[in-house]
């Protein structure tokens, strides 16, 4: 389960500085969150709420409210660090190589940075 935060929490050292604190994990916070660091990708979360929204209506449960919560408090805490964002999104575009090891090892630093980002998050 996730635990809900009030306010912006503490910063993960050894990751420059970030553009924006880290926000709570509330509606209104992630969204001036994206809105600060990804703004291209406000409709997506916004897609992404409206699904979110629905399912948790069909499966009686706020889990699925939870995970939209975790997913974009994952994007942002990678976002909000220009130099990992850049990482990041290197090896995404790095998965289009022709070459299996030049994958491979995209694979392992998107799948590290992500890792990464959902234990900062949970607060670990």
């Amino acid at each position: 389960m996730i635990a809900w935060r009030h306010g912006m929490v503490g910063e993960v050292p050894g990751r420059g500085d970030p553009l924006i604190p880290r926000p709570s994990l509330s509606l209104p916070a992630l969204r001036q969150a994206v809105a600060a660091v990804a703004p291209g990708r406000l409709p997506e979360m916004f897609a992404k709420m409206q699904e979110a929204f629905v399912r948790a209506g069909e499966e009686g449960s706020v889990t699925p409210i939870h995970m939209f919560y975790r997913e974009w408090a994952v994007v942002v805490e990678i976002e909000r660090h220009p130099g990992l964002a850049r990482r990041l999104h290197d090896a995404e575009r790095t998965l289009m190589s022709d070459d299996a090891q030049v994958r491979d090892a995209a694979i392992r630093e998107a799948g590290e940075i992500v890792r990464t980002a959902h234990r900062a998050v949970a607060g670990e």
